[in-house]
């Protein structure tokens, strides 16, 4: 293993509150990149030198070394940066499948997302903006907020408000200027999912893929029925079981080249060697923070 990042899923399939959950004793992490260093005689797709990143969740990325079969790897390029690579895997696939599959966006269509700080939601900033679509990025308030906003900005984000600003009865003559988001992605929950929903064009969709208030989704009855919203879920372990392998190494290199690009960076992050795990986990559950921990092997 070169290098593996500590993902809010992680955490939640250690605590048993996943929807994959693997055999104990088990190795955390389900994202990161790896250098073969040796292979077996029977394999034809791998050679020393090559960087792969799990095929599946559930593989243990937090180690130093491994012995896997060949089917639970998948070959990314080694000309990408190294951070690039151990973040490939989990959340940039679920920002371009969320972006993709639910609604047929066109350039200068817009988008709105909560959580728009995680790992996702960069990379939702990033593709949108790769796509020609513009951005809605709803955030939480803090001291330290217009160093945030510019740093979204720096990333392609067209607006960036926080969840006060969000339930403003201003927020109508927001879509003067820019229509009205046919989709929502929401990563929170509680009270954001409903102020994200109300924000939506009639017939639009909000699609879950988090919840890290830990509070259900409340929609309103009149919304559903005079606006016809649609609520979906996405969880990128269901969208692999439903596709091919090959349809997921076609979604990792239609990433790669955007990364090769410069139109999709790595999440700000912390690299903090594999010994020093528990500060590293302990920093990855605090609120605010803007630095995804990358252990370093």
């Amino acid at each position: 293993m070169l290098a593996a990042p500590i993902n809010p899923s992680d955490i939640n399939m250690i605590q048993g509150n996943y929807g994959l959950l693997p055999e104990l004793p088990a190795v955390g992490g389900n994202e990161g990149v790896a250098q073969v260093v040796a292979v077996g005689s029977s394999v034809t797709g791998l050679k020393p030198g090559d960087w792969v990143i799990p095929a599946n969740a559930g593989l243990g990325t937090w180690r130093t070394e491994a012995v896997f079969s060949e089917e639970a790897l998948i070959q990314v390029p080694s000309d990408i940066p190294l951070q690039s690579a151990a973040t490939l895997g989990v959340n940039p696939c679920t920002a371009y499948r969320m972006l993709m599959d639910f609604e047929q966006l066109q350039p200068g269509d817009s988008v709105i997302q909560n959580a728009s700080n995680s790992g996702v939601g960069q990379a939702v900033i990033q593709i949108a903006t790769a796509l020609g679509l513009r951005t809605i990025n709803v955030v939480r308030d803090r001291p330290d907020i217009q160093k945030l906003s510019d740093r979204l900005k720096s990333l392609g984000a067209e607006h960036v408000i926080t969840e006060e600003e969000l339930r403003r009865p201003e927020m109508k003559n927001f879509f003067k200027d820019m229509p009205q988001p046919r989709l929502a992605l929401n990563c929170v929950g509680g009270k954001s999912s409903t102020e994200l929903l109300r924000q939506l064009a009639r017939g639009g969709t909000m699609v879950t893929y988090g919840g890290m208030a830990k509070q259900p989704v409340v929609a309103s009855v009149s919304l559903l029925i005079f606006k016809d919203l649609k609520l979906r879920g996405f969880w990128l372990s269901q969208w692999k079981k439903d596709h091919s392998p090959d349809q997921f190494k076609e979604l990792i290199l239609t990433l790669c080249d955007l990364i090769r690009r410069g139109q999709l960076t790595a999440p700000a992050c912390s690299q903090v060697p594999l010994q020093d795990y528990q500060s590293a986990l302990e920093a990855s559950m605090k609120p605010f923070i803007s630095s995804k921990q990358i252990l370093t092997m």
